[in-house]
């Protein structure tokens, strides 16, 4: 299985797949019955979005010391037993039998 990284709310490519959305917050103003049919997501998998501060990092990055200092963190996220359990179970998914 291919994993890509697509913009929230960009048309579907021809065979795309499912689309699993990593943010912290749905979308505002989209009933949750339209997330799949306006091409934002499938499933939602928000242990998967950085954190508040990561975040926040990652928008005043203005130079690549910037953006790897936002890298670093939203990396130690990941490594946290909440986010490192869905990580597993997509790897596994995404491993060829």
């Amino acid at each position: 299985m291919t994993i890509r990284i697509v913009r929230l709310g960009s048309p579907r490519a021809a065979g795309e797949g499912l689309r699993i959305g990593t943010v912290r917050r749905p979308p505002r103003g989209v009933a949750k019955a339209r997330y799949a049919a306006e091409n934002w997501y499938d499933a939602w998998l928000p242990e998967l979005a950085p954190g508040e501060k990561a975040v926040k990092l990652g928008q005043k990055a203005q130079s690549e010391n910037g953006w790897q200092a936002f890298a670093r963190k939203y990396r130690a996220e990941m490594r946290t037993p909440a986010a490192a359990r869905p990580l597993y179970l997509l790897a596994a998914l995404a491993w060829p039998p």
